[in-house]
């Protein structure tokens, strides 16, 4: 039987997936030799990049950050305590699996008014086993609402409507074992993308997925976006960016190509010149509008030729 490869047991808008191939193409040759043992996300998200990478090429320390709190303390039960995690997730399933449809929408919106109601309470900077419940129910609540989608209120209330699935698998077991395992390597950071600075050196690979810039005013892409980066917090991504390429560390970046709406908008043409700028067919994934999956171009920058021959 195939050992269960490490995967996001999340579904998360933005995700990565479908260009893993993209990025493994383009990886530093460093990577391929060993002289970067270190691999640095300051934006986790759904972690498909971090759960690829660190699959393959198995680093000696990984550091990942994300300013989402909740998303922050799944991964810390699923690394500290996934036996736990596993129990919690069975116990829940099960209940919600057997009821009528009638009842499963009952059962999410107590859910989400449960999970809403006592956030106040939870200590989201000291690691309880109180968060083994809460990111049990924060799984539940992704795998089983509108599209997988994460979004709060003004408040920072969740407020994704139910999604209607006939059969959601809410518990990946093998999944979360296999990423358990592969999270033993890694220390998980609540912060600022800034905040990953101490752990870059020329010993280091990292990998920048920020939220992305929206390609139009009306994208609904954007109102999954993290709050607040506007094109001000693009550029102090990009002097950031600036700085790790400064400490001598390998630099790969993604992002929506504004090309795709206005072949003159040279926005990140500028603001990364310099480096290598490679743009690549993707297809967005989660819109609540169907007719905006189609395909588009993302941009990927690297502070290195991409497409230099590796040696094997």
């Amino acid at each position: 039987m195939a050992t269960p490869t490490a995967r996001p047991f999340l579904k998360w808008a933005g995700g990565k997936a479908q260009l893993l191939d993209a990025f493994t193409r383009r990886v530093p040759q460093g990577l391929h030799e060993g002289t970067l043992p270190i691999f640095v996300e300051p934006f986790m998200g759904g972690g498909a990049v971090y759960f690829h990478f660190n699959s393959i090429f198995r680093f000696k320390e990984c550091h990942i950050f994300d300013i989402n709190e909740e998303l922050v303390l799944a991964y810390s039960v699923v690394k500290n305590d996934v036996r736990g995690l596993i129990d919690y997730l069975a116990g829940i399933s099960d209940g919600y699996l057997s009821k009528s449809d009638a009842g499963r929408k009952d059962f999410y919106y107590a859910m989400r008014d449960t999970f809403n109601r006592t956030k106040g309470a939870v200590n989201f900077r000291q690691y309880s086993e109180d968060w083994i419940e809460r990111a049990g129910q924060f799984i539940f609540l992704n795998r089983t609402c509108f599209n997988g989608l994460y979004r709060v209120n003004s408040r920072g209330g969740f407020n994704v409507p139910f999604g209607r699935y006939q059969n959601p698998t809410i518990l990946h077991e093998d999944v979360l074992r296999a990423d358990a395992e592969l999270l033993r390597n890694t220390t998980i950071h609540l912060g600022d993308f800034m905040q990953s600075e101490p752990y870059i050196s020329e010993e280091t690979f990292v990998y920048f997925d920020p939220p992305y810039r929206p390609l139009n005013r009306t994208s609904s892409f954007t109102q999954y976006a993290k709050e607040g980066f506007t094109d001000e917090e693009q550029r102090r991504l990009a002097a950031y960016y600036a700085r790790c390429n400064a400490r001598g560390a390998r630099l790969m970046l993604s992002n929506s190509d504004p090309k795709n709406v206005d072949p003159d908008d040279e926005f990140f043409d500028d603001l990364y010149a310099g480096y290598h700028i490679d743009r690549v067919p993707a297809r967005r994934m989660i819109n609540c509008d169907g007719t905006g999956r189609g395909e588009i171009y993302e941009i990927i920058v690297t502070n290195y030729d991409p497409h230099a021959p590796k040696e094997r």
